[in-house]
Parts: structure tokens; sequence; C-alpha cells
């Protein structure tokens, strides 16, 4: 059988300080792809030194960075991981494994903060309402809207998400729930960013994602797409 290959897409927005530590430990004959959405420290060019496929996208948003990796991905399943040191990318090995064994459609990381401010209270207190109206609306019973994913590319592709905000991963569950995705969650240690963090890392900012994913749960249902697990008859 043909290997399973894998990209994994970073979001990455003046993460230089971040990015050696994280394509350090992307894993082996994996392909790293850094989104550049905007950085002035120099980022895009340090990790294109290290080794990551850079794509530049102008249009700022997490989401639009999400999608803009997701669209010049290749292999045959695409993760996703936060580019500020705060999740381990090497830990991707077991969720691409999962998806590629038929184990389930998508794989989510279900963030276990270990250290001081690694999560700050108002951006955690968002979280659990948001991830208590996941519940509510997909009857998936998850933890957390945490950005360390694994699914494969074509079926992402198939979702046709369109939010470019940070409603982008709400999106992606959403719509996978909708369209019966076996979907998994799995516990991932959760450390202090390097930087400071360009969403949740103030109430305003937390305000917003929680604002650009409340509307993303207020939309109708859309057709069924196929997960395309890959799985034998």
């Amino acid at each position: 059988m043909k290997p399973v290959t894998v990209d994994v897409v970073l979001p990455c927005l003046n993460e230089a300080e971040a990015l050696p530590w994280v394509l350090a430990r992307i894993p082996a004959g994996w392909r790293a792809v850094v989104v550049d959405n905007g950085s002035d420290d120099g980022s895009a060019a340090l990790a294109r030194d290290l080794g990551a496929t850079v794509v530049r996208e102008s249009r700022r948003g997490f989401g639009a960075a999400c999608h803009a990796g997701l669209l010049a991905a290749e292999a045959d399943i695409v993760c996703f991981c936060d580019c500020d040191a705060s999740l381990d990318p090497g830990l991707l090995a077991e969720f691409a494994t999962t998806v590629a064994d038929g184990g389930a459609d998508l794989v989510l990381g279900r963030r276990r903060p270990r250290g001081r401010g690694a999560w700050p209270a108002h951006a955690r207190a968002g979280n659990l309402a948001l991830a208590h109206m996941l519940r509510r609306r997909t009857g998936l019973r998850l933890h957390d809207l945490g950005p360390m994913r694994a699914a494969r590319r074509e079926a992402l592709l198939a979702l046709e998400l369109t939010d470019r905000r940070s409603g982008y991963p709400l999106q992606m569950v959403v719509r996978a729930a909708d369209a019966g995705w076996r979907v998994r969650e799995v516990d991932v240690p959760y450390l202090p960013r390097a930087g400071k963090s360009k969403v949740t890392g103030t109430w305003r900012g937390t305000w917003q994602a929680v604002r650009d994913m409340s509307r993303v749960l207020a939309e109708p249902p859309v057709g069924r797409a196929a997960p395309m697990s890959g799985r034998r008859p």
C-alpha cells in the first residue's frame, strides 16, 4: 500500500521566538506548512531557513491562515497546530495514525494546562461556554475547541468551510458533525505560549473569538460531506 503522507498547517503571525521549538518537533517525513499572516518579525524567512514550506496569506484572520494552509496542502492527511509553542506538534503522530487507520474521521486535542499562565481564566471561560454550546448543537461529547487536530485533506475540502476568523475551527467541527463524521478527542498538554497571544490574550480578543464562534453555531446545517476515511468495506 502507498504510504500515507501528512502535512502540518501552522498559522503564523509574528512567531519567530517559537518557530525553532515548533519546527524541531514536526515528525520526521512530514511537511510543515507555515502560513505567514502578515508577520513583521522575520517569521517567514526563519521558517523557510528551518526547512518549512511558507505560504503567505495577506487577509488577516486565524481562519484565513488555516484555510490557506489547507489549500496549499498536498498530503493525504492534514494536521493543524498553533505555532506559538503552546502545543507540541510531535503529538500529532498519534492523531494522524488514528485517522489513517480509520479509528476516527477527525481527531481533536483537548488542552490540559501545564504550568503557570498556560491558559488565562478569561480564555478558559470562553472556551468552556462555547464547548457547552457545541455539545448542544452537535451532540458530540467534546470539552474543548482546541487548535490541534487531524483529518483527511479531501474530506476537509469537501466541508467547504467559509469562516475566515476565529470561528474556523468551530465551523470545522460543526460541519463534520452534520456530515456524520466520527470525532475523537485526545488529551494534550497545553504549555505557556511564547510571546503574546493575538486572539485570547485579552478579554477583548476572547470576546471577539466568542462572537465569531457564536455566529458559526447559529448557521443552519449544510449538505453532508463524506468523511472519506479510507476504511475498507
